[in-house]
């Protein structure tokens, strides 16, 4: 190899391990000298890209924004690319940045984990963020008791519940930088890994002074003349007018009315409490929330087969030790779900 294009392997490790961030692996190497180019540039690149601003960045690197913005001069001239033009207030990334952001990370996070010396994971001591993408469901019956794990287990480390990349939820580890995905079952790339947690069957809400649903009994199943004949507001966060519960009605021949979507659990709950419309909920849900929310609960009067809910993970995140440590703790509360419902 030309000695102007290779790294030792000091290089290499250093360059791995700036602060445990991910960094951008230059692939156009006929252009860029990486015996002068100064890698640790890199680390400001990518804190450019995660924050969107020079301000931003220089906080987050501990560092001035003189620094940050000196930084990246001497990386555009390196490269022979602007990499950012101001758009108002905010930093956009050229075309010649965003094509090189994602792929560059990933080799660079699988360097990283290849020179990355043996470790042990400690999470008493362990710092960092964890991010879960998935609906506001898991607001409610995930993030108190992690939460309170986290407290009492690893007190420095982070969860961050983000929301799911409406119509692709699988784009939700890379749009939303998540570490995992929680979502009902569906066919995966061969980049993603999988786990199944546990079945989450459909139950309907229903405020107890609604008149609809005068001498019913909590907990039984609602007569289908019931169900079809009040209206209903929607769980769907892509704003659809039709879910799991009207393809079941469809097979028998049966159709409801949905009045109102809402994009989120708590929203189609809090609609229900203060109107006489009714809903289809996630069993564990329901449960959860009936007592606060002052809610009846019954069984539906159509066989809706109960979703599988699973976890998803980049694979390249399979042995990051806070990864794997924070997916198992997520993984088994979400199991102990099942026998709940």
């Amino acid at each position: 190899m030309d000695e102007t294009k290779a790294l030792s392997l000091t290089e290499y490790y250093n360059f791995a391990n700036l602060s445990g961030k991910s960094y951008y692996l230059i692939q156009d190497i006929d252009q860029v000298n990486f015996a002068t180019l100064d890698l640790n540039l890199l680390r400001v690149l990518d804190a450019v890209f995660h924050e969107g601003s020079t301000v931003k960045a220089a906080n987050s690197l501990a560092m001035s924004q003189s620094a940050v913005s000196g930084a990246l001069s001497r990386l555009r001239h390196a490269l022979g690319d602007p990499l950012f033009v101001r758009q108002g207030n905010r930093l956009v990334a050229t075309d010649y940045a965003a094509g090189i952001e994602t792929g560059l990370r990933e080799e660079l996070e699988r360097l990283e984990t290849l020179l990355a010396p043996p470790a042990t994971f400690d999470p008493q001591t362990a710092e960092g963020t964890f991010r879960i993408a998935a609906s506001d469901f898991f607001a409610e019956l995930l993030m108190p008791p992690l939460a309170d794990l986290l407290q009492k287990s690893a007190p420095s480390l982070r969860a961050q519940l983000v929301d799911l990349v409406p119509n692709d939820y699988v784009a939700s580890l890379e749009q939303r930088k998540a570490d995992i995905a929680l979502i009902p079952d569906l066919e995966l790339p061969d980049w993603v890994n999988r786990e199944p947690l546990f079945h989450s069957p459909f139950h309907v809400i229903a405020r107890k002074s609604n008149p609809g649903i005068e001498g019913l009994t909590d907990g039984t199943q609602m007569p289908m003349e019931t169900f079809c004949a009040l209206h209903h507001v929607l769980f769907s966060p892509e704003g659809n007018l039709a879910a799991m519960g009207d393809a079941a009605l469809a097979r028998v021949g049966k159709r409801r009315q949905v009045a109102v979507t809402v994009p989120v659990f708590s929203g189609v709950c809090r609609a229900v409490s203060e109107s006489d419309l009714i809903a289809l909920v996630p069993a564990q849900l329901a449960k959860k929330v009936a007592k606060a929310f002052g809610l009846h609960v019954f069984k539906p009067p159509m066989k809706i087969e109960p979703a599988l809910i699973i976890g998803v993970w980049h694979k390249r995140s399979e042995n990051a030790p806070m990864a794997s440590w924070m997916r198992s703790q997520v993984f088994k509360l979400m199991k102990g779900l099942d026998s709940g419902s």
